[in-house]
């Protein structure tokens, strides 16, 4: 598991021959998306979608605000993905802002919807990420809690937050591991991770976690980034490390917007490439509303328009 030494100095290859025509079995993909705000951002989803969708993706996620403050949009742009696409789509939900039953008659109008998948979460506070969580008064105390609440409802498949460099929150990784633990025994389907950037991180996490007795599938999040200033500070909220190697590849680059989304589609093709090649099958990236970088690694994986 030692890492590949590229020319650029870093731990990875810029070599593309080590991506394949045509992926020998095909990858599953998913993506996330937030609700948009404006009229012009919603224009900028759908044109991302649509560039997306033929990529076959095994679902797409939606995500919910800090306090539950996309609430709505969450759940209208889940609804126009199902229906307009034909591409599972997933809401997250969140234990923040809600008593237990406020949270199950926003489930409930989920699965009347047709909403069969449901990213569960403990959630952010509402002052952001960074911010000290504290239980709402009636609600679901976590993510566990709001599991098995969600599976009386209806048989959701549901994905739940996995952390290879530890939640923020947690006192020690054991600790971490066995939330994570608690939340699959609840009900999880599948362990969808935080971004990292060393590929180390993810296969030490996983083994920890099948030691556990993790069993569900985890799903390896990723982060295409070409802005790391923004990047960075999102990492420092969120308990990522954004490793010097990383960093050094975007010196001098802050003008230079093209350059830096190459070195970005590069950096998150390499470090799926090198996930694959551990039995990795799965991703899911946080596409930040936007395709071109996303679509470019897929393509360098063999994941293409069938």
């Amino acid at each position: 598991m030692s890492p590949d030494t590229g020319p650029l100095g870093g731990p990875y290859s810029v070599s593309t021959a080590e991506f394949p025509a045509r992926a020998p079995q095909r990858l599953k993909v998913s993506f996330e998306f937030s609700p948009p705000k404006t009229e012009a951002a919603e224009r900028t989803l759908w044109e991302t979608v649509t560039r997306l969708v033929p990529l076959q993706p095994t679902f797409f996620s939606v995500t919910y605000g800090a306090g539950g403050s996309t609430r709505q949009r969450t759940h209208e742009t889940v609804a126009r993905l199902k229906k307009e696409t034909g591409v599972d789509a997933a809401a997250h939900l969140t234990c923040v802002g809600a008593t237990q039953g406020e949270i199950d008659d926003i489930a409930r109008a989920y699965w009347d919807a047709g909403i069969r998948h449901i990213v569960a979460l403990r959630g952010d506070p509402p002052s952001g990420m960074g911010g000290k969580y504290s239980p709402h008064p009636g609600g679901y105390a976590n993510a566990a809690e709001l599991i098995a609440g969600l599976k009386k409802i209806g048989p959701f498949q549901i994905s739940v937050a996995a952390y290879p460099e530890k939640h923020p929150d947690s006192p020690d990784d054991t600790a971490d591991l066995e939330n994570l633990k608690r939340k699959v025994d609840a009900g999880a389907d599948r362990c969808i991770t935080q971004f990292f950037f060393e590929v180390d991180d993810f296969l030490r996490f996983r083994d920890r976690a099948a030691a556990m007795g993790v069993n569900a599938p985890i799903v390896p999040g990723i982060m295409p980034v070409s802005n790391f200033q923004s990047v960075a500070r999102i990492a420092g909220l969120c308990g990522s490390k954004v490793p010097p190697w990383f960093a050094g590849l975007f010196e001098g680059l802050d003008e230079d917007v093209e350059t830096r989304r190459m070195i970005a589609a590069t950096v998150a093709g390499d470090l799926c490439r090198r996930l694959r090649d551990e039995g990795v099958d799965q991703f899911h990236f946080y596409t930040l509303n936007r395709a071109d970088l996303t679509f470019a690694i897929c393509h360098l994986l063999g994941v293409r328009p069938q």
